[in-house]
């Protein structure tokens, strides 16, 4: 498995419309095999930052849904969205591997 981690700098007047593109890749992301975990808005502290977590089963899969997604026209409605509104001013994706608790032996 592996786990991508967005972190977003947000436009904080355009907080709304953040959400909004947010609500439109929680459904995305699973059309293409992935788990979104969801996204994190800002409550306390610093109050333009976002994450997204969101998994795919492998890198490979990771890989092929961004060429399957470039394509959808539900996603370049969000990018279209995104691009109008600039509710965000930038973001960075990292990858990661999770690390799990074993599963309890079975009695």
């Amino acid at each position: 498995m592996i786990t991508c981690h967005v972190r977003y700098v947000i436009d904080s007047a355009r907080a709304a419309e953040f959400e909004r593109y947010a609500k439109m890749w929680l459904d995305l992301v699973p059309r293409f095999g992935g788990v979104h975990h969801g996204y994190f808005l800002p409550s306390e502290g610093e109050s333009d930052v976002a994450l997204a977590i969101f998994s795919f089963p492998s890198l490979a899969a990771y890989e092929q849904y961004r060429k399957d997604a470039a394509s959808d026209p539900d996603v370049q409605k969000a990018m279209d969205f995104a691009n109008e509104t600039r509710c965000f001013l930038r973001y960075e994706r990292s990858f990661f591997r999770p690390l799990l608790p074993e599963a309890p032996p079975a009695a």
